[in-house]
């Protein structure tokens, strides 16, 4: 159902924010054939557009950046402190391999104060991102060879396939970068009934701003944007608490933080959902947002709404999905390009 293969690399291009050349190259060589014009605007967002029937305008969206760190500094010593580029759960860090992406990538490793040396008021304290360092083992007569000051980090986890489910570093948002590549390659042989701007986000993680530039540049009439979201379904959550659950279907957004997503595209999603017979769950959010904000209130602002992949472990270097809800986001996708002309979406 998933191609691990392609996911696996979409996965492995680094892409800190403000630094997402490396898989952005990929995307732009794996999307040209697929596309009637591919371009990289003035923020560094990828835009993938096909040419429909009409003029109106649907803009398909997912972030492409990761969060990361930029190097702040090298100690005497060679050890490396750092800033975070997007939101880290501190203790998320602890054992943990990273790359800095300098002249040459280093393997660094997330180093701390040993616990056998803690004191019993630090031990029960909940660690903070100033209490780590990053050890590469290299003096720092080599280490300034290779790396500088503003140098991205990324983090070391490869992919790999649990049962239906799919554990890798930065599902949170390559899995629906897959999912877009996908919907195109299954464009390829059709002509869409709207223009579609298939948009490949950049900075997301540091406040949805490569998307508030791409859709000021194309002014949509609708927005479809895409994501992933909490899914809290684990011992020890309430009913409440889960947002969504693995293997429960998409997630069509109704709520985050951000944004209230425009009741006619969620009624619209909830309307492809039922006639396509997809599995979907309904996803209310409570923090954290995603580009669909900065889409919506865009310009003169258009019809927005979201579907989300359902992820657990989510920020960390282990997050998780399942196969069947990726798959019912790409379903998804493809019956909203098919009946978005014919849908009413008058209020």
């Amino acid at each position: 159902m998933v191609d691990i293969n392609l996911l696996k690399q979409i996965c492995s291009y680094p892409g800190a924010p403000g630094f997402e050349h490396a898989i952005r190259s990929f995307l732009k060589d794996r999307l040209v054939n697929y596309c009637d014009d591919l371009q990289i605007d003035p923020m560094g967002n990828l835009i993938a557009f096909k040419k429909g029937r009409t003029d109106h305008k649907l803009m398909i969206s997912a972030h492409m950046d990761e969060i990361g760190f930029i190097v702040q500094h090298i100690d005497e010593e060679g050890f490396i402190r750092f800033l975070p580029l997007g939101g880290f759960d501190p203790k998320t860090l602890t054992a943990q391999r990273v790359i800095i992406h300098g002249k040459q990538d280093v393997i660094g490793v997330m180093g701390s104060k040993p616990i056998h040396l803690m004191t019993p008021d630090e031990r029960s304290k909940a660690p903070l991102l100033k209490d780590y360092f990053i050890d590469t083992g290299l003096e720092k007569s080599v280490l300034q060879s290779l790396i500088s000051v503003g140098d991205p980090i990324t983090r070391e986890r490869e992919l790999i396939q649990m049962g239906k489910c799919i554990n890798s570093k930065s599902l949170d948002n390559r899995i629906s970068v897959y999912t877009l590549v996908e919907c195109l390659h299954s464009q390829e042989k059709t002509i869409p009934e709207t223009d579609l701007y298939f948009v490949f986000t950049v900075q997301e993680e540091l406040g949805l701003r490569g998307a508030k530039s791409a859709a000021h540049r194309i002014a949509p009439d609708y927005a479809i944007n895409v994501d992933t979201t909490i899914a809290f379904d684990v011992p020890g959550a309430q009913p409440h608490e889960m947002v969504t659950k693995l293997g429960h279907g998409v997630a069509i957004k109704l709520f985050d933080s951000s944004v209230i997503p425009d009741i006619r595209m969620v009624n619209f999603l909830k309307d492809c959902a039922y006639k396509s017979e997809i599995k979907w769950q309904a996803e209310l959010l409570t923090g954290g947002g995603t580009d669909t904000a900065a889409v919506q209130t865009s310009g003169n602002g258009c019809i927005a709404g979201a579907i989300s992949i359902p992820t657990r472990h989510i920020h960390q270097a282990i997050e998780m999905v399942h196969e069947e809800d990726v798959y019912a986001a790409l379903n998804l996708l493809n019956s909203a390009i098919r009946n978005l002309t014919s849908f009413n979406f008058k209020f």
